[in-house]
């Protein structure tokens, strides 16, 4: 059994003094992610800091046709709160996981640890979120640094994500079978003035934007017109669930799907 602290913050400030000079102390947000990495071995704290009970971080807020919501809303209350404000993104957020991570597990979290198959990155990505954190904001394209790398230091906390909230949007899933994380995911955001198409749970680099089928979308909104794309294999993750041509493949038949759903409606 590994030796930790295990420390209940009650404010952003404390956590952050309780971290203050201590590289090896780590955030815990629901630890739907880091619990099973510690039961592993693969991370080995000198305590953990719990913002489970920070009042300041939860809440879902509309500013300004943008949707704010705080870092430590767990999925299942963003699946609910924003179910009219931002169908698409309750509708990603319902489908996380099974109930037991929804509950638990948090946006804040989530983000923070930026794994390549995770489902709000490309919300973010597509949407051009700005990350907020207790010292400053970061925008989408500058957050994501590759797989479980972002722009955080390791004292900062993902206190809030700002989305800009797009006319019609849509997230289309291909499920992993055995995590329910995205095999390949591709969340579509329609603007006045643009398209922002980003994929997940394809690529070794990370979640990224499709900046083809983008320009090509918002010249046409139609499903023909990313239907006969071809993405490169090349930098698709290959596993047992799928190779890469095959993820390459799901790409632009999920962009096409949600490119239908929005549509259709």
């Amino acid at each position: 059994m590994q030796d930790f602290d295990f420390i209940q913050a009650r404010t952003i400030a404390e956590a952050i003094s309780l971290a203050a000079g201590d590289e090896d102390a780590k955030f815990l947000g629901g630890g739907q992610t880091f619990l099973p990495a510690l039961k592993q071995r693969l991370a080995s704290p000198s305590k953990l800091i719990s913002l489970r009970t920070i009042e300041s971080m939860k809440g879902l807020t509309s500013e300004g046709g943008e949707l704010v919501v705080g870092g430590g809303m767990p999925h299942a209350a963003v699946a609910s709160s924003a179910r009219t404000l931002f169908p698409a993104l309750a509708s990603l957020a319902g489908r996380i996981g099974d109930p037991a991570v929804r509950n638990r597990g948090t946006i804040g979290g989530s983000l923070a640890n930026n794994d390549p198959a995770a489902c709000y990155p490309a919300a973010v990505l597509a949407c051009g979120a700005t990350i907020v954190t207790d010292r400053r904001e970061i925008a989408a394209m500058d957050y994501f640094q590759g797989i479980f790398t972002t722009a955080l230091e390791h004292d900062e906390i993902i206190t809030a994500v700002r989305f800009p909230v797009p006319g019609e949007a849509n997230y289309q899933k291909f499920t992993q079978p055995a995590s329910r994380f995205a095999l390949a995911g591709v969340f579509v955001a329609r603007f006045p003035d643009r398209v922002g198409v980003a994929v997940t749970g394809a690529s070794g680099d990370g979640v990224f934007r499709w900046r083809e089928a983008e320009a090509r979308l918002t010249e046409e909104f139609e499903p023909s017109a990313v239907e006969e794309l071809i993405v490169s294999p090349d930098s698709m993750i290959a596993d047992i669930f799928g190779s890469k041509d095959y993820r390459a493949h799901l790409v632009p038949v999920l962009t096409a799907r949600a490119v239908r759903a929005i549509l259709s409606r």
